[in-house]
């Protein structure tokens, strides 16, 4: 039986692929720089897009590209607060109103009088 038992080597351990006529993919260099001074190069496609920013691999900042241009600034929205919402949805006058029947209900839990701005 030790005549019939099939040898091999471990699943991608070895590559068996020769590198005879085999070329790289064309690639660019892009060098980066962070705050701290720390410049470091990556290596992209050819046709890839380019990032103006990559954390830096030494303390984890970020970085902007040597040679390519500052990233546009996107436009950045105010927060909405509760307030401006409770505004797009009523008028101050319906508030005022709202908030009178809503005192007239506590007011009667406590056994008060009304209001007599209704």
């Amino acid at each position: 039986m030790a005549d019939r038992v099939l040898r091999g080597s471990r699943l991608g351990a070895i590559s068996y692929e020769t590198e005879y006529a085999a070329e790289p993919a064309p690639r660019q260099l892009v060098k980066f720089k962070c705050e701290r001074q720390h410049e470091f190069s990556v290596p992209f496609a050819h046709d890839a897009e380019l990032p103006a920013t990559w954390e830096c691999r030494l303390d984890g900042t970020t970085a902007k590209a040597v040679d390519l241009p500052e990233p546009e600034a996107k436009k950045v929205k105010a927060p909405r607060t509760h307030w401006d919402m409770l505004i797009e949805r009523r008028t101050v006058a319906d508030l005022e109103e709202v908030l009178a029947e809503r005192l007239d209900v506590l007011r009667a839990r406590r056994g008060g009088k009304p209001s007599k701005s209704a």
